[in-house]
Formats: C-alpha cells, sequence, structure tokens
C-alpha cells in the first residue's frame, strides 16, 4: 500500500515531461516517442504497474494512465504537423506567391512550312486538293512518263540521286511524279497540287541545296487552256503576294508540258523600280508552267483528244526566300533558333 502514492506522483512527473519536452527537429520528435510511447518506453512501464494497485483504485488508476498516454499522443501529432509545415516553408523560394508564374515559351512553325501552308490555303480556296506520293521513286514515274527520253541530261547520274544496288529506283527529282500517279488513278476532272521534298545532286551553296522543297499543280478537264493556266496564276501571285502584283509569262521549254513558260511577277520589293533583289528588272521569277503535253496524258491513259490541261510548279525555298528576303538557302536547315524564332508571328 506504500507504493500506491508514488504510482500516482509518478504519473503527475510524467505528464510534466511530456509537458515541458521540447523538440527541435524531427529527430527530437522520434526521441519522444521512443521516451514515452515505445515498446519500452515509460507509459508502457506505467501500465504495467497497474497490478501494484488496489483494486478499488484500478479504474482511477486506468483513466489516469490513459490520460497520459493520450496527451503523449496528441503532443507527438501536434509536433509532427509542426515539423512539416516548418519544413514546406524552407522548401519555398518565391518570396511572392502573388507574383505570376513562369510561362513556357512557346516554339513556332518553320518558315517553310509557313509558306508551304499559305500556298496550299490558297489553292484550295479554288478547288484544288492535296495530293501526295512516295520520295523513293521509280524511273517510269521520275522520268519516262512526264515525257523525259533517256539521253534527257537530267538522268545523268550527276543531275539525280539513283539506288546504288538498282539503277531503275531513285529519289524523285520533281513532285511531277505525284501528277502521273494521280492520272494513272484517277478520271478527269483532275484538280490537285502536289506538295513534298525533292532530291538534285547540286552543289550546296546560299542559292542551291541537295534537297529541297516544290509545290506543283495540275489541272485537267475538257476545254482547258491557255487562258485558265494565266487566270489561275494571276490569282495565286495577287492571294500570295499582295493585289497590286502582276505577272509575266515568257516561252520556256519542259519536256512535259508544250507550251511552255516562265512566269516572273513585278518586284513586291521595289514595286518595278528596280533593286537587289529583282537584279533591278523589276521582275521576279517564281515559277515554270504550261500546257500538259498530251504524250503525258496519254502514257498516262488519258484521252488526250477529249482531255486538255496545265501544269506548273514552283520551289517553296525560292519563295520563302523571296517573302521574307532570305538570302541563304542553307538557313533553312541549319536548325538555328535564331533564325527560327523570327517566324513565330508569321503561323
Amino acid at each position: 500500500m506504500s507504493q500506491q502514492p508514488d504510482v500516482f506522483n509518478h504519473m503527475q512527473h510524467l505528464m510534466l515531461e511530456i509537458e515541458h519536452f521540447e523538440v527541435a527537429n524531427a529527430a527530437d520528435a522520434e526521441k519522444f516517442r521512443i521516451e514515452f510511447l515505445g515498446s519500452k518506453g515509460k507509459i508502457k512501464n506505467l501500465m504495467a504497474a497497474i497490478k501494484d494497485v488496489p483494486n478499488e483504485r484500478k479504474r482511477e488508476f486506468g483513466q489516469a494512465a490513459n490520460a497520459v498516454k493520450q496527451a503523449a499522443e496528441e503532443k507527438l501529432a501536434a509536433l509532427k504537423q509542426q515539423l512539416e509545415q516548418n519544413g514546406a516553408a524552407a522548401t519555398l523560394d518565391i518570396p511572392d506567391l502573388t507574383r505570376p508564374a513562369i510561362t513556357i515559351p512557346l516554339g513556332g512553325r518553320h518558315p517553310l512550312s509557313v509558306v508551304k501552308n499559305e500556298i496550299i490555303r490558297i489553292f484550295e480556296r479554288i478547288g484544288f486538293t492535296v495530293a501526295e506520293g512516295p520520295e523513293i521513286e521509280d524511273d517510269w514515274h521520275n522520268f519516262t512518263a512526264l515525257n523525259t527520253p533517256d539521253d534527257h541530261p537530267s538522268r545523268d547520274m550527276q543531275d539525280t540521286f539513283y539506288i546504288q544496288t538498282n539503277p531503275s529506283i531513285l529519289l524523285r527529282s520533281q513532285t511531277s511524279t505525284v501528277q502521273v500517279r494521280v492520272m494513272e488513278n484517277q478520271k478527269p476532272p483532275i484538280r490537285i497540287i502536289s506538295p513534298g521534298r525533292v532530291y538534285r545532286n547540286e552543289t550546296i551553296s546560299a542559292r542551291a541545296h541537295c534537297q529541297f522543297h516544290q509545290v506543283e499543280g495540275l489541272y485537267i478537264d475538257e476545254n482547258v487552256s491557255f487562258a485558265d493556266l494565266k487566270q489561275t496564276l494571276i490569282y495565286f501571285a495577287r492571294e500570295l503576294f499582295g493585289q497590286d502584283t502582276s505577272i509575266r509569262l515568257r516561252p520556256s521549254y519542259f519536256p512535259f508540258t508544250e507550251p511552255s513558260a516562265e512566269m516572273d511577277i513585278s518586284c513586291f520589293i521595289c514595286k518595278g523600280n528596280g533593286c537587289n533583289i529583282c537584279k533591278h528588272s523589276g521582275w521576279v521569277e517564281i515559277l515554270g508552267c504550261g500546257m500538259v503535253d498530251p504524250a503525258v496524258l496519254d502514257m498516262s491513259g488519258i484521252d488526250s483528244r477529249k482531255y486538255t490541261g496545265f501544269a506548273f510548279g514552283m520551289g517553296i525555298e525560292r519563295i520563302t526566300m523571296l517573302k521574307y528576303q532570305i538570302n541563304d538557302i542553307r538557313l533553312f536547315f541549319e536548325n538555328d533558333i535564331r533564325f527560327l524564332q523570327q517566324f513565330k508571328a508569321a503561323w
């Protein structure tokens, strides 16, 4: 019986220890847990002392011991919450939480894609649809079906990339190959444009590259005339370069068109007065065109006695260089971010 008051006094001392236990970090909190709530902690030993308490006071002892345990658990929970809050605050490196977030910079389309898409939209407005084909072609679609004989200079190994193991397979040198494939598989009327990458064995310089992009157009139907070609090209030039643009057609030669022409536009920089862009002539060449040769129609299975058509083709790099006054074609292929960032607003 003499030990009874000591047990209750011990609980009072434990309450004071719990209340005044100081914690500065996570290690101190863990020390508190082990000392008071661990499997060999002070509260565990306190609970074991119930056997020494008289029966008439066991209820009182149990209630008091549970109060001590609850006080320890509540303090431990409060300590953990405080440490978490302190840790979160320490990781914040933005002194002003009302500051706007750091934005992620947006990219932009490549200038060649910007101009290509603009050309496509212009021709789509007058009924042309986009057709595409393979970049690795055969001799028939790249040359023979386009009325290019075996002795034509463009078939030379110095002008065209041939596959070494199969000389009849090559990298297409023009997107006219797409026109042939469409004519072989579709009956007139045909009204298409064929944008895409082409390859020629050129020495890379500021004005030429071994790979570049073209957009070619084809319109085949009954009673198609050179006047239809001219009006189509006037519409295109004015939509792309401005409504005050004039065009000029000069006689030329292409194996797959007859008659053929080169088309110039009035210089949009100097308005025809003469500058370094137009070489002081007032005119800038942008594309080749002509009426589809009847032999090309016949080889593709289209009756040339019933149908006529026109075709045209242009280099996207040339159009882009003129439109944005770029003086080196190599810039399009170097992925220099300083160059590409200038065209963000264009698309």
